[in-house]
């Protein structure tokens, strides 16, 4: 199941969500928010689990989708 990460518009500012855990963080920038996203979805793939990131314009229309998949690791 891969984890679905979206950055998008809030108010004044932008936000990082995520369905598992559910989750809102709440940034001054998309830049800054885009960021911390791309991080989440990093740390998730290194951790063996797949990341889809869902980038929004501030009009709301879909800007981009980055998937990261699973990094596996051989055991010794």
């Amino acid at each position: 199941m891969s984890l679905l990460i979206s950055v998008s518009p809030s108010g004044d500012g932008w936000v990082v969500e995520s369905d598992l855990p559910p989750f809102v963080q709440r940034f001054p920038s998309g830049g800054v928010a885009e960021t911390a996203a791309r991080g989440l979805a990093r740390r998730r793939a290194d951790s063996g689990q797949d990341a889809e990131l869902h980038i929004y314009l501030r009009g709301g229309a879909l800007a981009g989708v980055v998937h990261y998949p699973a990094q596996f690791r051989a055991t010794t």
